[in-house]
């Protein structure tokens, strides 16, 4: 899941992205609402956290915009504490959510959770493909009941096949979803794909020649 988190404050920043990555999310940083906009309005993500007192365009102009460009990611607002007119509005605006500030990161991270399963975007933490089982919430993969040890980037892999299972995932939507902002190798995906297979079945991932790659339901 790509996530784009556009917040001025650095250590909020920090702390969020730290949060998110480490329950398996890919994170984009935009410091202001121009940069946040645009991003939003030319990238795919799979939400967007946004603050709304933000320099140069405020996080209310930044929903807008993006609703009136018929954008439907799904955003959570943030706000500071007592500013019950900005939530209202902010809603009003097309926000899906909002967290007040101060707020404890598990809460964070469990509205998004519960935003992206309403859009249908993130359905249950556990994933089971044949074989496999993948806790997205424990960041836990057991391969016929044994733990498999992933990397970050290899439990990302899975966990974005899984979620699209049956259908051609390309090799730029996996370094989108995979690698975020970092640019990675020309050969990165494929090499990381070889990895994955070593530890989880060679079988386990297809590839379609000239199109990308795709984990595939077992017959039962």
């Amino acid at each position: 899941m790509r996530i784009l988190l556009v917040e001025d404050e650095p250590a909020i920043a920090r702390d969020i992205h730290h949060a998110l990555a480490e329950t398996g999310y890919v994170v984009d940083i935009a410091r202001d609402g121009e940069e946040g906009w645009f991003r939003a309005s030319t990238e795919e993500y799979d939400a967007l956290i946004l603050d709304l007192g933000l320099p140069k365009l405020d996080g209310l102009s930044v929903v807008r915009r993006l609703r009136d460009e018929s954008s439907t990611v799904p955003i959570l607002v943030l706000t500071a504490r007592g500013s019950w007119l900005q939530r209202v509005e902010g809603i009003d605006a097309g926000a899906d959510d909002y967290l007040t500030k101060p707020f404890e990161m598990e809460e964070l991270l469990a509205r998004l959770a519960a935003l992206l399963r309403r859009v249908g975007r993130h359905v249950t933490p556990l994933i089971e493909v044949g074989a496999l089982h993948i806790d997205t919430r424990r960041l836990r993969v057991l391969l016929h009941g044994r733990a498999i040890e992933l990397s970050p980037l290899e439990f990302r892999l899975l966990r974005y096949l899984a979620h699209n299972r049956d259908r051609v995932v390309t090799q730029g939507e996996l370094v989108e979803h995979v690698y975020g902002s970092d640019e990675p190798e020309s050969n990165a995906v494929e090499a990381l794909v070889a990895r994955l297979r070593r530890k989880i079945g060679a079988k386990a991932i297809g590839t379609r020649r000239g199109h990308g790659y795709i984990m595939e339901t077992p017959a039962s």
